[in-house]
């Protein structure tokens, strides 16, 4: 029975010819919006999937910046703001949590308990607590696994309430 439409034969593209010569490219543009639409869907995905991580990340470092501060608050250390620890410290407690034992870190620390001369007038003193405190927070907050190098090398330090304690 004809219904009033010609015999289409199949070409060797995809697209439907009829016996009259006419091409129909329905085919091939419906077989280019799916494909674009996959494409831009796939885009879509990736980036919902990048700005999750990002927002994930962030909330995690804002929520170890508010455990940090609470810590340092009641340990009765100053206490910088959020946004601060969060730019210095991000997730992973950055270069305190690199390596905390090493010769450059302990040099810090140490400038800290000395009596504040240069060259040979330079002495050990007696430090405030509240110098190597503060890391140590960090510490127990960020990389609680370096937490026992940290006090191995602060161990034979020592402290006592002093000016400005």
């Amino acid at each position: 029975m004809n219904t009033g439409s010609p015999e289409k034969t199949h070409h060797h593209l995809g697209e439907d010819v009829d016996h009259a010569g006419h091409v129909d490219t329905g085919v091939m543009s419906r077989r280019w919006i799916y494909i674009g639409a996959v494409v831009i869907l796939v885009g879509i995905l990736v980036a919902g999937l990048v700005s999750w991580s990002n927002i994930k990340a962030t909330n995690e470092a804002t929520n170890k910046a508010n455990q940090l501060k609470n810590s340092l608050a009641a340990a009765g250390l100053p206490v910088p703001t959020t946004d601060q620890i969060v730019r210095v410290l991000g997730t992973d407690g950055g270069a305190v949590c690199a390596d905390p034992a090493t010769a450059l870190r302990n040099g810090i620390d140490r400038v800290g308990l000395t009596n504040g001369a240069a060259g040979p007038g330079q002495r050990p003193t007696i430090g405030a607590p509240g110098v190597v405190n503060a890391e140590r927070i960090v510490l127990q907050t960020y990389c609680p696994s370096k937490v026992d190098d940290f006090e191995d090398q602060v161990r034979h330090l020592k402290f006592d309430d002093v000016a400005n304690s």
